[in-house]
């Protein structure tokens, strides 16, 4: 059994490690100022009220989950902290419209939802 083992050329592997090098290089670099220039920043409120719902992200309230009914509740389009199903059992929505009537938006506008 005769095996022959073909010789590479050290510099097709030179360039083939260039070649891919430079393109990752690139693409870093695509990433980067993409990253930079695209950045939305989101409203910090959003966080701060999803922090206070009971996180089950069940989607029984309609929205696909509590992050999203926190933005609808900071936003002002969902009118009341009630559409939480699972945040029903324990009444505690107090702290959540609580929080809304004193942290307006950056314009001064209140959306404070009801029970």
């Amino acid at each position: 059994m005769n095996i022959v083992l073909a010789s590479v050329n050290p510099l097709t592997i030179l360039w083939a490690v260039l070649i891919l090098g430079g393109l990752g290089l690139v693409f870093g670099v695509a990433l980067a100022l993409a990253e930079k220039f695209l950045h939305v920043e989101e409203d910090h409120r959003i966080d701060d009220v999803a922090k206070m719902l009971p996180n089950a992200n069940c989607g029984a309230c309609g929205y696909a989950g509590c992050h999203d009914l926190a933005e609808a509740l900071v936003k002002g389009e969902a009118k009341k902290v009630s559409l939480c199903k699972v945040g029903k059992a324990d009444k505690n929505f107090e702290p959540i419209i609580q929080y809304l009537d004193s942290h307006p938006d950056e314009d001064g506008t209140k959306h404070v939802p009801t029970l």
